[in-house]
């Protein structure tokens, strides 16, 4: 197979992304020091995290003179990501850093006054009018297709301006603001989305770039319809756990019990949906737009770099090309042989096995009590913050599980308590959410709003909402929850629990703001019975007429 040169400098999920080249039919050459660039032909360079942790990576391994001899010999260039902004000339994100200043124009943060920030999230990237070219498709972009974008910092599109000098460019809009969501020139490709994460638009442009067709005729008729902004995204959860003869499956919980009642036919066993591979590839084909791992099983005597979630991301991260979540364990912790593992080691090896975002649990609460003992002041060494220090905001989720705590009044309670239209089991017409740990076996002496509100500030990058009340009741998610929530805080949050039909997707994205919404157990046990039926695209027709409605 012919080859294409990487540049891994400990950028994150580029196993993805290796996948992704390998599929469409090349095979990865990596780049490891700055003399190999010189022999390279085509160079891929990804991107995840700080505009300033990448130029400082890049200076410190020789490689910015390298790289820009590179694009000067006319020799194809793709970056992506961070990889397209380290191409301007700086960031807001850490303006005493230069970028390499091949494209004239600098990155600002998204206003996050009526918006979540970061965009995280499915959205086009559709031509301008000065870079349109007839019926062309411009390394495989078509208006119609949407693209994986997870970032804070973008550059603000200028009509023309980069047109003017020679620059094609594609537009996305987050809200109100129309920033580059891709931009190309002679040997030159950047995108600010990630291809290996788009599913079949994404691998349509590697193919087109690796093959060197820049420009293709877009077929006449079969296109969808061109649709500007983000959609909402519809996430499918695979809690994974061993059951009883030691194999690792796909449960599903009711209120956190993921056993067979007694007198079923299965007894109190683990109650088994599936493989966990096999589903995640079942739930890609069918459209979903990410996959959470959430492990639930403790492998205490397990080396870590044996731990069975590890092959799982790896397996799965071979043909499923969309962003995938991995929660459970993600601490600091004592391996098998006695040496201590901090929790950015430990985050690191699933990012290197094909995650791109880790899930923090009990820990966050753990830390966000410690957070408020210390008067609000951040210690530099939690889980979250080191992660999202190496790895950016948008690779840390931070899994909340609070339960209902009913009262008579707002202020039988030091905690923020509300109004509620569905009343406590005395007629209560108040009650505050109790955060919980150890999969809701334990409860701490925190609400969820100081809870959420205590790790945006130490920079998680994403807020995964569960519901213990409404877990594994198919009656529909927690709305009131939800939207006290999202009233807390400006990063995305995803809706989770209670899910069990489609309409129960439509009527959250309908009446809250959530940024995304997750179904567990309900995909699995519906697709099973119903092999032909794809929640997914059922899901999506529902959603096509209130995308960005919300917002």
């Amino acid at each position: 197979m012919p080859v294409v040169h990487l540049l891994d400098y400990v950028a994150g999920n580029v196993r993805s992304l290796a996948n992704a080249i390998e599929k469409v039919g090349y095979t990865v050459d990596w780049v490891k020091s700055p003399e190999e660039i010189k022999n390279a032909q085509s160079l891929i360079v990804p991107g995840v995290g700080h505009f300033g942790h990448c130029l400082a990576k890049f200076a410190e391994g020789q490689y910015l003179e390298p790289l820009r001899e590179h694009i000067r010999a006319g020799k194809p260039f793709l970056g992506i990501c961070v990889g397209l902004q380290a191409l301007f000339e700086g960031s807001e994100e850490n303006p005493a850093i230069p970028g390499l200043s091949i494209i004239p124009g600098r990155l600002s943060r998204f206003d996050d006054r009526h918006k979540s920030v970061p965009h995280i999230g499915w959205n086009s990237a559709m031509l301008t009018q000065t870079s349109q070219v007839g019926q062309q498709s411009f390394y495989g972009l078509r208006n119609g297709s949407k693209y994986y974008y997870v970032h804070s910092y973008a550059v603000p599109y200028q009509k023309s301006h980069l047109e003017s000098a020679g620059w094609t460019v594609a537009t996305a809009n987050y809200g109100e603001q129309e920033f580059v969501g891709a931009i190309g020139r002679q040997n030159v490709l950047a995108t600010q989305f990630h291809p290996e994460k788009s599913g079949t638009p994404g691998l349509r442009l590697l193919a087109a770039f690796l093959h060197g067709h820049r420009w293709t005729t877009l077929p006449l008729v079969g296109l969808p319809e061109p649709s500007q902004g983000l959609t909402r995204r519809v996430i499918a959860c695979l809690d994974v756990r061993t059951n009883d003869l030691g194999d690792l499956v796909v449960t599903k919980g009711d209120q956190y019990d993921v056993w067979e009642k007694a007198g079923t036919v299965a007894g109190r066993h683990v109650r088994n949906l599936g493989k966990p591979v096999d589903m995640a590839r079942r739930y890609f084909g069918q459209g979903a737009d990410e996959i959470v791992f959430l492990n639930i099983t403790s492998f205490r005597n397990c080396p870590l770099a044996d731990l069975p979630m590890l092959e799982i991301l790896r397996r799965t991260a071979e043909t499923v090309f969309v962003p995938l979540t991995i929660g459970g364990g993600i601490r600091e912790t004592v391996d098998a042989d006695g040496s201590q593992v901090s929790a950015l080691d430990v985050a690191t090896m699933y990012f290197k096995s094909g995650a791109d975002k880790v899930s923090i649990g009990s820990d966050a609460v753990s830390a966000a009590l410690e957070f408020y003992e210390h008067g609000r002041r951040l210690s530099g060494r939690t889980a979250i913050e080191t992660i999202s220090a190496a790895y950016g905001k948008q690779a840390v989720v931070v899994s909340v599980d609070p339960r209902r705590v009913y009262v008579s009044s707002r202020n039988e309670t030091g905690h923020r308590a509300m109004q509620t239209s569905q009343v406590g089991p005395a007629g209560e017409q108040y009650c505050w959410y109790q955060c919980t740990v150890k999969g809701g076996r334990e409860t701490a002496d925190l609400d969820v709003q100081q809870l959420v509100e205590a790790v945006e500030a130490m920079g998680a990058g994403e807020i995964l909402l569960n519901c213990i009340d409404k877990d594994g009741s198919n009656t529909g998610f927690d709305l009131e929850l939800i939207q006290e929530v999202k009233s807390c805080i400006k990063i995305p949050v995803i809706a989770s629990s209670g899910a069990g039909n489609p309409e129960h997707f439509t009527e959250v994205f309908q009446k809250t703001s959530t940024d995304a919404a997750l179904g567990a157990g309900m995909v699995g046990l519906c697709t099973r019975s119903l092999p032909a039926m794809s929640w997914f695209h059922e899901i999506d027709q529902k959603l096509s007429s209130i995308e960005e409605s919300t917002l």
